[in-house]
């Protein structure tokens, strides 16, 4: 008796389904030949931070981040009883993941705001430039996201009804300049769009900068009034604050409070608020500046979350006030590899000002949930430790699936047989083109990434795998080729400053069927790479190489590290 293991089948047309049984009455049937063009069956994430193993988490508390990972700058808006939040994306499509919860703890992603190559194009970009900081609001039946695209256009907004799209192409806005732009809609139907720029004048130090506010008209597109600096600086002049953005205007009890980032992204990150009875100013600031920070605190502790700011602000429908904002959680000497994170805390009012954190308070690991009918935890986790596997069986990429700029053909497809394929192409991981890469975000200090591939390399040169990408110069790749004699090799490079070191390799014995098994493993300061020729047989290719390559502090730029799968071929 022989016995078939038929894992997954898409709605194979009927000659498909003939060839099967055919397969099975006649025994004469072969795997699908491997070629160039890898074939991936699984890709396997697990996250398994030390911080929450055996971690008692209360049903009435949650854990932060909420959103784990590379998602930064968060902006949030409510509609009703429903939340939604975007992040910046940078040179990554589709751009500007929006995520939807009821509950502000469990977030489901519903889609990307731009999606398709007309609203992003991102083409030849560094992997941090792009899409910076976007703001969402809702007014009147439509929703409203405001974004700068670095290097590639500048200012612009895109609206939609339905948030999880389709949006508009982008709408670029009319003498608004710098970045981080965002906008109000106040009570008497004015609107007003707020942003950070250069300061009146020449800039009195390096980093000086200004939040600028005009009215503006939504119907025409143009700006109403003259612009008008808000914030000079920051909330105190003299002592040569750095790099004051991502302004936000609320109103609360007919006040205007106008909070915003201050201190640069970095180690002195901070959140400051100012006041006024007018959205045209003055602004006065609050008593207690800064409002969040965990620049004063010692960064040795059991969990350490820094650079914390670019902070946003929600009443929910029982009165109670929360903000998100970006924090790091830093290992060793500085370092963190997955990004800036979204983190969740209460907001409490004290004669009028809100406050998020007061003297050494830290960012805690768990607290209190907000006081909301829980959600169902989302299909995609987001938080704590996890495992997410894709199978791909479906003739859709999940929404956590990004790739490196925007995509100008057609280079993966879904396989009747349940398999995602990609072509191999000549853009090179490290280059500034489209490659045929599809990563999803580390969300782990401690994590895995697994895959099983059907490939094989027809040319010297040719390249399918596994890839830790940080950035053009900055990544980890453990993949399969062929070599100078003609025989295929498992290798792992290490792309550490645009210098590209083998750091190992081995020659593989023929494997009729071409099936590779590729692991990549997290351990913060060191990663490790194994493989299999049969599935759970692995072996260590190269243990202990240095995660640092992939820290931003020692990387740059903006982003965290995203892990995926790749092809090449010149």
């Amino acid at each position: 008796m022989i016995i078939i293991r038929i894992k997954k089948l898409r709605k194979l047309p009927l000659i498909s389904l003939v060839t099967i049984i055919g397969c099975i009455s006649i025994l004469s049937c072969t795997t699908p030949k491997a070629d160039k063009n890898p074939k991936f069956d699984w890709f396997k994430y697990q996250g398994n931070d030390p911080i929450y193993e055996g971690l008692e988490v209360a049903e009435d508390e949650y854990v932060n981040p909420i959103l784990a990972g590379f998602y930064p700058d968060p902006s949030i808006v409510r509609v009703g009883k429903d939340y939604y939040m975007v992040h910046s994306s940078f040179s990554y499509f589709p751009g500007i993941p929006i995520f939807h919860s009821t509950d502000l703890v469990n977030w489901n992603q519903i889609g990307h705001v731009l999606d398709r190559p007309s609203q992003l194009a991102v083409d030849s970009l560094g992997v941090s430039r792009g899409v910076f900081a976007p703001t969402i609001e809702y007014n009147d039946g439509t929703f409203y996201v405001l974004n700068t695209l670095v290097d590639a256009g500048g200012n612009f907004m895109v609206t939609a009804t339905d948030p999880a799209g389709p949006w508009s192409d982008p709408i670029w806005l009319d003498r608004v300049g710098g970045i981080d732009p965002s906008i109000f809609f106040d009570d008497d139907g004015k609107v007003y769009v707020i942003n950070n720029d250069a300061p009146e004048g020449r800039p009195l130090y390096q980093g000086h900068r200004a939040v600028w506010i005009r009215e503006y008209d939504l119907a025409t597109n143009k700006s109403i009034s003259e612009p008008k600096v808000i914030i000079n600086g920051g909330v105190d002049l003299s002592t040569k604050p750095i790099w004051i953005e991502g302004p936000h205007l609320i109103k609360v009890n007919g006040e205007y409070i106008l909070h915003a980032a201050e201190g640069g992204t970095s180690t002195n990150h901070s959140q400051v608020v100012l006041k006024g009875d007018n959205p045209l100013g003055p602004f006065t600031p609050g008593p207690n500046n800064p409002i969040l920070t965990q620049r004063h605190i010692p960064v040795d502790r059991d969990f350490p979350v820094e650079y914390t700011g670019h902070a946003d602000m929600v009443e929910t429908e029982n009165g109670e006030w929360w903000t998100i904002f970006l924090g790091v959680r830093l290992y060793g000497d500085n370092h963190f590899n997955i990004g800036r994170e979204t983190f969740l805390l209460p907001v409490t009012w004290k004669d009028g000002w809100p406050t998020i954190l007061e003297g050494d308070e830290e960012v805690p690991v768990k607290l209190k949930r907000p006081n909301l009918p829980y959600a169902e935890k989302p299909k995609t986790p987001t938080h704590g430790n996890f495992t997410d596997i894709d199978e791909f069986n479906t003739n859709t990429l999940d929404d956590k699936w990004i790739m490196l700029r925007t995509p100008r053909e057609d280079w993966y497809s879904f396989t009747e047989d349940g398999f995602l394929k990609l072509n191999a192409r000549n853009h090179e991981i490290s280059g500034l083109g489209n490659p045929s890469f599809l990563g999803r975000r580390q969300q782990h200090g401690y994590a895995s990434a697994s895959t099983k591939m059907i490939y094989n390399p027809e040319k010297e040169g040719d390249v399918a795998g596994l890839v830790a990408f940080q950035g053009e110069r900055f990544y980890y790749l453990i993949g399969i080729t062929l070599n100078e004699m003609d025989e295929k090799e498992i290798f792992v490079d290490k792309s550490e400053g645009g210098v590209v070191t083998r750091i190992a390799s081995e020659k593989i014995i023929p494997n009729s069927s071409d099936e590779f098994f590729l692991q990549i493993e997290a351990r913060e300061a060191e990663y490790d790479f194994s493989y299999a020729l049969t599935e759970g047989d692995w072996k260590y290719l190269k243990k202990g190489a240095d995660g640092t390559v992939l820290s931003t502090n020692k990387a740059g730029g903006f982003v965290g590290t995203v892990i995926g799968i790749y092809a090449y071929t010149n």
